[in-house]
């Protein structure tokens, strides 16, 4: 009997670091892209040290490895989206925005990853004015937290007129769209995202979830807006799914570590990993 033919999912690529804890970079990318609906592929930048606690160090690769990796996945895959992550230095930032081009990424949702959580630098000072001026432009979205948004916008970013301002200034750098997240403003009740495509804004809001357990939310939510743009839906219906997403995830996760735990990317799963969690015991006729 001839196996049915498996439906093929939309390819979606993440360049960014790797995360040796699981719970962010790469690893969260994948995981999320995978659990909105898509093949995911990836290029990784650079390789990290890291926990639910700290990052304690980092290695880039040299940049003829990760054109080589972005040439192999375009020679192969039809990449239909692609997300940035961890681009930690000027050179590396001018070789993607170089391949960008040269494949033609689009649609292309920039995280423009400056800080770790505990307070380790991923991206070098002089290379955020790389980062403006090459890639920015070429962006469909502009995915920065409150933090990077300050840093790129050159604003003091406290409360949700501020996140307005922040988007209006970094729209004028040459994305397409600018979402600027607002899940660091603790004085806010609820998470407000801004997102902004040069004529209109569009809130997107979520219930404020108390947790300590927020390791890799912006990967997760960068890479399921990539994984939604990648199955076609519009921009603004990529962010509401993944917004809606990236809550759950945040109020399922996972306590793992002595740190900030990691979002739960399979959080709709019966079991934590998809399988029984106890097996069943064989019975008696069928052991040996």
């Amino acid at each position: 009997m001839a196996q049915p033919t498996p439906q093929i999912p939309p390819v979606a690529l993440t360049i960014a670091g790797s995360d040796s804890g699981g719970g962010a970079g790469i690893q969260a990318d994948i995981k999320a892209m995978q659990a909105n609906g898509v093949f995911a592929a990836s290029v990784i930048t650079a390789v990290t040290a890291q926990n639910t606690q700290a990052v304690t160090a980092a290695f880039e690769l040299p940049l003829e490895l990760i054109e080589a990796q972005i040439d192999a996945v375009f020679e192969d895959l039809p990449v239909a989206a692609t997300k940035t992550g961890m681009l930690s230095s000027a050179p590396i930032i001018d070789l993607v925005a170089r391949k960008v081009e040269a494949w033609k990424m689009q649609p292309l949702v920039v995280d423009p990853v400056m800080i770790s959580k505990s307070g380790y630098p991923l991206l070098k000072p002089e290379a955020i004015a790389t980062l403006r001026e090459r890639l920015l432009p070429l962006a469909t979205l502009v995915t920065p937290n409150a933090h990077e948004a300050a840093h790129l916008a050159d604003l003091k970013i406290e409360t949700i007129d501020d996140l307005y301002e922040a988007a209006r200034r970094i729209k004028a750098m040459g994305p397409q769209a600018v979402l600027v997240k607002g899940g660091h403003l603790t004085r806010e009740q609820e998470a407000v995202d801004v997102l902004y495509d040069g004529e209109r804004f569009e809130e997107f809001r979520a219930p404020r979830i108390d947790t300590p357990h927020t390791h890799g939310t912006g990967c997760t939510y960068a890479s399921a807006i990539a994984a939604n743009l990648a199955r076609g839906f519009s921009l603004t219906e990529a962010v509401r799914r993944a917004k809606r997403y990236v809550t759950e995830a945040i109020r399922h996760a996972l306590p793992i570590g002595h740190g900030h735990g990691p979002t739960h990317h399979f959080y709709f799963l019966k079991d934590f990993n998809g399988f029984p969690i106890k097996e069943e015991e064989p019975s008696r006729k069928d052991r040996v």
